[in-house]
């Protein structure tokens, strides 16, 4: 949203008044309903400090407010939709039903809204827009692919469908993830419990020996002193530190991108991002093209399901190349995403007049990827785990055996 200053004119007399608007239009609009006068000019500028703070503090809260759908509710719903939509019932009358039924707080709310939206005379996709956050952009990308296709309960069973293998590459993660998530918390409690209680023991031991201190004992002394004197400031700090990272992720686009770049170069992670990100591409891609969509549009709309920002940026030039004129091929090829095989199948079911067959294969083959990159995350993982494991207990044995070896050196006459 952006900030107005609208000039008015009332009895003579000419003030100025702030407010948000969307667009400059927008604002025009919203000055001749809400203030009464003439309004002789709008002008774009900086909200004043007070209100900043204002709305950085409601936005703040509202983050932490929010709550996502519960993933079994929401593929239920979308399911009951489907049948009740492909039974001939108006979809302002399923809404409505599936939302007086569910005991889901949210979902109740969020039905509920866009049951009214509709009987307003909105259309499905622009009041599921409204709920960008609890559906998620593959909700959004299939209810708009059912609206352009004329087919909604179609869509809507593939949706369902989608959600339901999201939904157990999630649990495959989670089980993956548990073993090496149990270990690391020991660990991490083992090591609290003996910075807080055991060191502070050898703390006094090393004070009488005014030597110099080894650097793994002067590590664990910090941290001894960091985890005493500052334990809640530290807690305090690390539970600001996320909230205002929400916020930056959520309403500044720039901070977003670079996170989203940072994640791509990470190991593990961006084959997670990458394989998923081009699996769900190509599967709302083939269905759109499969549907008759015209591939410009079809491109635009499989795009805009894409929650990573640099992958979504590559992929645009795709759209930019067709429109041009240019083949879908050498677009995807530009990217550099796509492998070489990959690029030749595409260019042959261009050629052959196929492509939506050809993408369902691509679809399934970068689906395939992505289930093997889950299924071995585990032991993708250990390397790591092992590796944090051994640094702590080097640091723990060095740092408190380094020095006894020292005062046993000094106490047997050799040099230390």
């Amino acid at each position: 949203m952006k900030y107005f200053i609208a000039t008015i004119l009332t009895k003579g007399k000419k003030y100025d008044q702030g407010f948000y608007a969307e667009s400059k239009k927008e604002a025009h609009y919203l000055a001749k309903i809400k203030y009464s006068g003439m309004v002789l000019k709008i002008t774009e500028s900086t909200p004043p400090l007070e209100d900043q703070l204002r709305r950085f503090k409601e936005t703040l809260f509202s983050n932490v407010r929010k709550r996502k759908l519960k993933q079994d509710s929401l593929i239920a719903a979308i399911r009951q939709l489907a049948v009740m939509t492909n039974a001939g019932i108006s979809i302002h009358d399923s809404l409505k039903e599936i939302a007086e039924a569910t005991t889901d707080k949210v979902l109740q709310t969020v039905l509920g809204t866009m049951a009214e939206d509709i009987n307003a005379g909105h259309s499905l996709s622009n009041s599921a827009h409204k709920f960008h956050y609890e559906l998620g952009n593959l909700s959004l990308a299939m209810i708009e692919l059912g609206e352009k296709t004329g087919n909604m309960a179609e869509a809507l069973y593939k949706l369902a469908d989608m959600l339901e293998e999201i939904r157990r590459n999630i649990i495959k993660f989670k089980k993956a993830m548990a073993y090496p998530r149990n270990v690391m918390i020991a660990m991490a409690i083992a090591f609290t419990v003996l910075i807080s209680y055991v060191v502070p023991q050898f703390k006094a031991i090393f004070e009488q020996l005014h030597a110099e201190l080894p650097i793994p004992t002067k590590i664990l002394l910090f941290l001894e002193h960091l985890f005493n004197t500052y334990g809640l400031y530290v807690l305090a700090a690390v539970f600001i530190f996320v909230i205002v990272f929400r916020y930056m992720l959520d309403h500044h686009k720039n901070f977003r991108y670079k996170w989203h770049q940072f994640l791509l170069k990470t190991y593990l992670i961006k084959n997670i991002i990458m394989y998923a990100t081009l699996s769900r591409f190509t599967l709302v891609f083939s269905e759109l093209v499969r549907a008759g969509i015209p591939i410009a549009e079809a491109l635009e709309t499989a795009i805009a399901m894409i929650d990573s920002l640099p992958l979504q940026e590559k992929l645009l030039t795709v759209r930019q190349t067709v429109e041009k004129g240019g083949t879908l091929h050498n677009g995807l090829q530009e990217t550099g995403l796509f492998e070489n095989m990959i690029i030749q199948m595409i260019s042959a079911g261009e050629s052959s007049g196929q492509l939506d067959a050809m993408m369902q294969k691509v679809m399934e083959y970068y689906k395939m990827r992505f289930d093997a990159i889950i299924d071995g995350l585990s032991e993708a993982i250990e390397p790591i785990m092992l590796l944090i494991i051994a640094c702590m207990v080097v640091l723990l044995a060095l740092g408190i055996f380094l020095p006894m070896w020292n005062m046993g050196a000094a106490v047997n006459g050799r040099p230390t």
